[in-house]
Formats: structure tokens, sequence, C-alpha cells
């Protein structure tokens, strides 16, 4: 497993940076960076459950990740474990396939200086998602960063 960081600073107090960054309709926006039609169903209170999911864009099925809100500390800290995968529509949280990975994290940590935020993400992947998360991350924080300074 490997982890990986980045950050971006946003003109923008953390109570506006956060709820543009989970919001669902901003959210989805953001989220693009991934996929096409990203999306979450569930919520971000501690312990509850929430699908983080988007067309495969080999299938145009359903697929994505089951999670849990580890922790959610408004407008400081959030963190996502990961327990399984979506597959068709379908969860997975017990194969030798996502076994691999169950229990990762991914946590954003939010620290507001002179009105603007400190975005930082830490997330655990694996080796083979590595360098698509390299590419995607940046993009993603850059959109967050425009939708939130609008």
């Amino acid at each position: 497993m490997t982890k990986l960081h980045f950050s971006i600073t946003i003109n923008a107090p953390k109570a506006k940076v956060w709820s543009t960054m989970l919001d669902d309709a901003t959210y989805r926006v953001w989220a693009e960076a991934f996929t096409a039609g990203s999306h979450y169903v569930g919520d971000w209170n501690q312990g509850s459950k929430i699908l983080f999911l988007g067309p495969d864009q080999n299938t145009g099925k359903m697929g994505g990740m089951v999670s849990r809100i580890k922790e959610n500390r408004l407008h400081e800290y959030i963190s996502i474990e990961h327990l399984g995968m979506v597959y068709d529509g379908k969860e997975d949280t017990t194969s030798e396939a996502v076994k691999a990975w169950v229990g990762v994290y991914e946590n954003y940590t939010f620290k507001e200086k002179n009105g603007a935020t400190e975005v930082f993400v830490d997330i655990d992947v694996t080796e083979d998602f590595k360098e698509m998360f390299e590419d995607m991350w940046p993009k993603a924080l850059q959109k967050l960063k425009e939708l939130t300074e609008k």
C-alpha cells in the first residue's frame, strides 16, 4: 500500500470549502475528474455507510466503492474507510479481489489561515492505482478551487 498526499489552497473560509466539497450538487462537478457521472449515495455523518458511484468506463454499468465515514469533525477533518467495491450495482465486501485493500483510508483535512483554506487529501492506494490518482486528484482539487472561489 502506498500513501499519496495532495493539497491546494482555496481563497475561501473552510466552512464554504467543506460544503462545496461535500454537498451533492457540487461534489458531482469536481468529482468528474475521476469519472463523468461520479456521485455518492448516503451521507457524511460519522459511522454512516456511503457509496461512491459512477458508470464503469468500459461497461457503462454502475460501479464504485463501499465505504464508511470513520470520523467527521465539522469543517476540520473527514476520514473515509473503504470497505469494498460495487460491481454492476452489487456490493462486494468479501471477495479476495477486495480483501487486498479493504480498510484503506481517504482523509480530508481543512486548515484556515487569513481567510483562505488549505485542503489536504491523504489516501492509501495500491500500486496499480497510484499513477491514476496522481493524475486525477490534482485536477479534482483544481476544479474544487474553481467552484468554491466563484
